[in-house]
């Protein structure tokens, strides 16, 4: 058994040691001078230092949670943690490190992390909202905000961005990323890595951006959490590793394992992914950390029957840091002495850790300075909240024969009815880093002062609770209904219970009473618009029909207030765009735009009925519901109104050989037109089609967009490229090239619109 051990973990090491990147990792990471310090202090270091180097722990209370110890500060000084997350606050930061600098033999600093997720102080949207504003450099603006604001108490290292793929709304962490779709995924998960990590990791207001969580997480069946994932390599390579590979390539300085396994194997023991993608084809230089208590929890998974074998399996398989477990700590000592363990493999994580470390600056500049009034809010960063939140907040619905937004001038009295109406806690969302409830501005506190200003009348009724509580608040709700012009109906989820980690639903409905609530308001024949607050999307099917209009405001941070009462009153314009497809029911789960065709595509066939005969019912389909969603992967709405032109290609043949080697490439443009007398921006999008390939491919996939923001009656010409990135995919042969094929370009306004036109890739 032991000589078998080695010989695997001998084949492990080689793979992961013996080829060249196949590209250049980020300049933050790839450095001779920071080596040659790596090697040199690896050089000093004891087993022990290097084993405690891989260890990390939560400093989230007097004791450390899941280590069984009373106190970090002996640890530090004896050199066995390498980094501590949970601990805010400079004063607290720099005591630890201090202990680190000045009582550790070899004086090795500290990495503090935290779960920086989307934002510090100041709290922006949610990831799939900032997703939804579909502006790469909004997202990297708001990264860049966080980074300074938790880099000035000592945190240098997040555990953001989330680049999971997620197809099934049912996931309570859909809220944590940027959707179903991997092209607008990769580049979100490039924007994340550049605003936290900057041009240069060792800028002091700087941090470490850790991709997560490594792969396909985001695709656990029956959108239940920590549950397993049945991936094949190629829709694997296709679909879900593009948001990671462009994190590496953006430089992210360190990657988290998932929970998950993926095709039986644990991801936290996945020498596949771990080492021959991430760290061999991908030549990955930072380091991996596993998530919360992972690798003991591969005992539970059933592939180690005891924490030793939980050790190995993960250290070989390339999780370099144990987050919270403590078995590196307590078990790899044995393991290297045996031979289990190859001092190779200790030596290589030690060396990634060590890295990051030389690379931020830690051991130049190991302490920051520590304010009488930390943590204040900047302005700046919350200007930049507020038009987050503009950019991040959906218009799904404006009435049926005529707009019900914006709030017309001749509006008097206005009443605001629903629970979520003055919740400032979850306005927040969920991991909302050092968020505070007191920052916020709600919806109630921001729509009072424009009443005040403009002479309305303003009533606000809760209604009734999120979840639980009684109805006995919906009869003042309706009577508040009948006295108003407009009614606006704020509702939605309970963002730290019912979105985030751990908080996936059967139900996709809202949640308790609220249902009975909008039905009794609408029933007053008073026009109203339904806000809805969540972090995915919802089945707003029963209800649509019944409002005016429909704002998906998703969890829009501490600006919430003031953007939606400037975009419900035309003082802005909505432009934001879904990154997911909104389901008519939970049934349709999981449901995204990129589909394959099927052999009996519904076609031309009207779903909206049961079938009534073969050629109806023997195709694909629901008997009881369509097929299509809701709301589509691109929608959404504004005040302006924007005509496509058709599309025009440079080409109509072109030649996959020359695709291939990048010598040729194919321009697709089309004029867009604001037909209205409204400035606006337009989110324009390119989409694909594949046809006669070695394998089957989506009706449609999205390979470029663009914001363009177009003035009343102004016109655009849209250009984009489709070249060997665009077009290749993993074939047959798993190989990763462009095929002849017939190809559909559509230039789009969202992934079930727009005309279309060919060209053939040829041989």
């Amino acid at each position: 058994m032991r000589a078998r051990q080695c010989r695997s973990a001998v084949l492990i090491l080689t793979l992961l040691l013996s080829s060249a990147p196949l590209f250049a990792q980020g300049a933050p990471l790839v450095n001779a001078g920071v080596e040659a310090r790596v090697d040199a202090l690896l050089g000093q270091m004891t087993l022990a230092e290097k084993i405690g180097q891989l260890n990390q722990f939560s400093g989230g209370g007097p004791t450390g949670p899941g280590t069984g110890r009373t106190g970090y500060g002996e640890m530090v000084a004896a050199g066995q943690i390498g980094s501590i997350f949970n601990v805010t606050g400079a004063k607290q930061t720099n005591g630890l490190q201090r202990i680190a600098m000045t009582q550790s033999r070899l004086k090795i600093p500290l990495i503090f992390g935290l779960d920086v997720i989307h934002g510090y102080r100041t709290t922006f949207p949610v990831p799939l909202a900032l997703a939804s504003s579909w502006d790469p450099s909004l997202v990297e603006n708001a990264a860049a905000a966080a980074a300074r604001e938790a880099s000035a108490e000592g945190i240098r290292w997040t555990f953001s961005p989330m680049v999971d793929i997620a197809r099934d709304a049912r996931w309570g962490r859909t809220t944590e990323g940027a959707g179903e779709d991997p092209y607008l995924g990769a580049a979100m998960a490039a924007a994340y890595v550049r605003g936290y990590q900057g041009t240069r990791l060792d800028d002091p207001s700087s941090i470490a951006a850790c991709a997560k969580h490594f792969v396909g997480y985001g695709a656990v069946e029956g959108g239940r959490d920590y549950n397993t994932t049945e991936i094949p390599d190629r829709l694997l390579r296709n679909v879900y590793l593009p948001p990671f590979y462009a994190a590496v390539r953006a430089g992210s300085a360190t990657v988290m394992s998932a929970f998950n396994p993926l095709n039986e194997v644990p991801a936290t023991a996945n020498a596949f992914t771990l080492q021959q993608i991430l760290k061999r084809e991908w030549g990955f230089r930072g380091f991996v950390v596993s998530d919360w208590t992972a690798i003991k929890e591969l005992m539970a998974q059933g592939i180690a029957n005891d924490g030793a074998s939980a050790a190995r399996k993960a250290l070989l398989a390339g999780v370099d840091m144990d987050m919270e477990s403590g078995l590196y700590l307590n078990e790899l000592t044995a393991q290297v002495n045996s031979g289990a363990v190859p001092m190779a493999a200790i030596d290589d994580s030690v060396r990634r850790i060590l890295r990051i470390k030389f690379a931020l600056g830690l051991f130049e500049h190991p302490y920051v300075a520590e304010s009488d009034t930390p943590n204040r809010l900047d302005p700046v960063h919350m200007e930049l909240a507020r038009t987050a939140a503009e950019e991040s907040i959906i218009l799904l619905k404006n009435g049926d024969s005529r707009p019900s937004l914006p709030l017309a001038g001749g509006t008097r009295s206005v009443a605001l009815i629903g629970p979520l109406a003055d919740d400032a806690r979850n306005m927040l969302g969920s991991w909302a880093g050092r968020g505070n409830p007191a920052d916020v501005v709600t919806l109630r506190a921001a729509l009072s002062d424009y009443a005040a200003k403009h002479n309305w009348r303003l009533s606000v009724e809760k209604g009734v609770e999120i979840i639980g509580g009684s109805d006995a608040g919906i009869a003042a709700a309706v009577d508040a209904a009948r006295h108003a012009d407009v009614v606006l109906l704020a509702v939605g989820e309970n963002a730290p219970d019912m979105s985030g980690e751990a908080a996936s639903r059967s139900r996709l409905g809202l949640p308790g009473l609220q249902e009975r609530l909008v039905e009794a308001v609408t029933a007053t024949g008073k026009p109203t618009v339904l806000i809805v607050f969540s972090g995915r999307p919802l089945v707003l099917t029963p209800l649509a029909d019944k409002v005016s209009a429909i704002v998906q405001a998703w969890f829009p941070g501490i600006q919430a207030g003031p953007a939606l009462v400037r975009l419900l009153t035309g003082e802005a314009n909505f432009s934001a765009r879904s990154t997911v497809s909104f389901p008519r029911a939970v049934g349709q789960e999981p449901l995204y735009y990129s589909q394959l065709n099927t052999g009996r595509p519904a076609g031309k066939v009207d779903l909206t009925h049961p079938p009534t005969n073969g050629n109806e019912k023997y195709v694909s389909r629901y008997i009881d519901e369509t097929n299509s969603p809701l709301f589509a992967f691109g929608y959404g709405l504004s005040y302006s109104k924007f005509e496509f032109g058709p599309p025009s290609v440079s080409v109509t043949t072109i030649s996959a050989r020359a695709l291939n080697a990048g010598g040729q490439t194919l321009r697709v443009s089309a004029e867009i037109r604001n037909t209205s007398s409204r400035d606006g921006v337009e989110v324009v999008q390119l989409y694909i089609r594949l046809r006669g390939t070695s394998v089957a491919r989506p009706v449609r996939e999205l390979k470029g967009f663009q914001r363009v923001a177009l003035g009343a009656g102004e016109s655009r010409h849209v250009e984009f490229t489709l070249g060997r990135e665009e077009l290749r995919f993993w074939n047959i042969d798993m190989k990763d090239i462009v095929e002849p094929a017939a190809l559909t370009v559509w230039i789009a306004s969202d992934s079930q619109s727009g005309q279309s036109t060919d060209v053939q890739i040829t041989e």
